[in-house]
């Protein structure tokens, strides 16, 4: 099957379906959401653009809403994060795919408009899916003629769900999104386990670091910075933890991680993450008192926590060390060095979250958008996901994983229901 499409090469197909297929063998629930799509077909006739990070689990999903009868264009979220692979087997499946890693920043927004183009073809698109809010920016700038074919869309970052929220806050939000990214499900294992282990990896893959014994500091003890500062903890680093909000950084307290502001923990760390979805977290004072060989990474979804431009600019030299590894060199002779360009460093230097983990974020997703296909009947804002979804996504992770539960008793249901029954 063809279709329109911009992948980097397409007789890549062959081994992006081996990628697909090794991560759906760790995607145990959404392959049961996809059984059930394809007897139910709850998307028939449905176009759905998304603009996400084109991975192998991200392919998944794509299957799944494709056996439920929808007609998909993708477009990728991060220009770093493409698998030109699994972009190209999407196409062979006959997927509008349109995403190259490495892309600019002109093609990153030329490919969005492409991938609403596709659905709008289709006299769509009726659905959405974004990660980090710039489809649906998009959509409200530039293509505000698609707005009423709309039905509704699914958000699935931290980053994005603030950007909506302003956008609904400035009412100029004129469709229905859910918040995927606020579940319980998809904070704990997407943001906390996901992030964590990811970030992590991606730091060690491309520098070699041995974190046992360095001090690594957590910019933002939100879901994503706990992760991460749990696995740096569990690897031997000493943790330091910034924090602009008093109940996160309490937790943190509590937790037994060291908080402190960023003014002093520049001068301490080795190895630096970001994870506040805010901008300049990391900059150029901070650059003037950081030790020689310091690691900078960011974990947020977009590539503006770290002030790359300022630490550009106070540098001598500016070299590629190592694959997705930048080294500038301050004039006191001090080496820092960037991981990933400053961009989500998890997805650009490394596999993004495991399957298993994107497993469950995946089925959430995929059922949000059925039920939104189903007349939900919203008003344009920022929804909460049902919580029968979320609780059905977790239900069928346990069962996967054989774990079983108690059932209350009839009397124990009583009690639960009942005010009168006390001591």
């Amino acid at each position: 099957m063809t279709t329109r499409h911009d992948v980097a090469d397409p007789e890549l197909a062959g081994s992006g379906s081996e990628r697909i297929d090794w991560a759906a063998r760790a995607m145990p629930v959404l392959a049961q959401v996809g059984e059930r799509f394809a007897a139910t077909r709850p998307l028939a006739g449905l176009a759905v653009a998304a603009c996400m990070h084109v991975t192998a689990e991200t392919a998944n999903l794509v299957r799944v809403l494709c056996a439920g009868g929808a007609s998909v264009s993708l477009a990728a979220s991060n220009p770093l994060s493409t698998q030109d692979d699994t972009a190209a087997a999407l196409v062979a499946e006959g997927v509008a795919v349109f995403a190259r890693r490495g892309v600019d920043r002109d093609g990153y927004y030329a490919h969005i408009a492409a991938a609403l183009d596709a659905g709008s073809a289709a006299g769509g698109p009726h659905l959405v899916l974004d990660d980090g809010c710039d489809l649906v920016t998009t959509l409200h700038t530039a293509r505000t003629d698609l707005i009423p074919a709309v039905r509704g869309g699914t958000e699935g970052t931290t980053t994005g769900v603030i950007r909506l929220r302003q956008m609904a806050r400035d009412n100029r939000l004129r469709v229905p999104m859910v918040a995927v990214n606020d579940t319980g499900t998809r904070r704990m294992f997407d943001n906390r386990y996901g992030t964590g282990q990811s970030t992590l990896d991606a730091i060690m893959r491309v520098t070699n670091l041995l974190l046992a014994g360095r001090t690594l500091v957590v910019a933002g003890f939100g879901p994503c910075g706990q992760g991460v500062a749990e696995r740096a903890r569990g690897m031997g680093a000493h943790v330091l933890v910034t924090e602009i909000d008093a109940n996160a950084a309490l937790q943190a307290t509590m937790e037994g991680f060291t908080v402190v502001p960023m003014a002093e923990a520049a001068a301490r760390g080795d190895v630096f993450v970001t994870a506040t979805g805010n901008r300049d977290v990391l900059r150029a004072e901070h650059f003037a008192v950081m030790r020689d060989g310091v690691v900078l990474a960011n974990a947020g979804h977009f590539d503006v926590e770290i002030d790359v431009r300022a630490l550009a600019a106070g540098a001598t030299a500016r070299r590629s060390v190592r694959e997705q590894v930048e080294e500038f060199t301050q004039p006191d002779g001090r080496r820092l060095l960037l991981l990933a360009s400053g961009r989500v460093v998890n997805l650009a230097a490394a596999e993004g979250h495991p399957a298993a983990v994107m497993d469950m974020s995946f089925a959430g997703q995929a059922l949000t958008l059925a039920w939104l296909a189903d007349g939900a009947g919203l008003e344009p804002g920022v929804h909460v996901v049902p919580a029968d979804i979320d609780s059905e996504v977790a239900a069928l992770k346990l069962a996967s994983l054989g774990v079983r539960l108690d059932e209350p008793s009839p009397e124990q249901v009583a009690y639960r229901s009942s005010w009168e029954q006390g001591s």
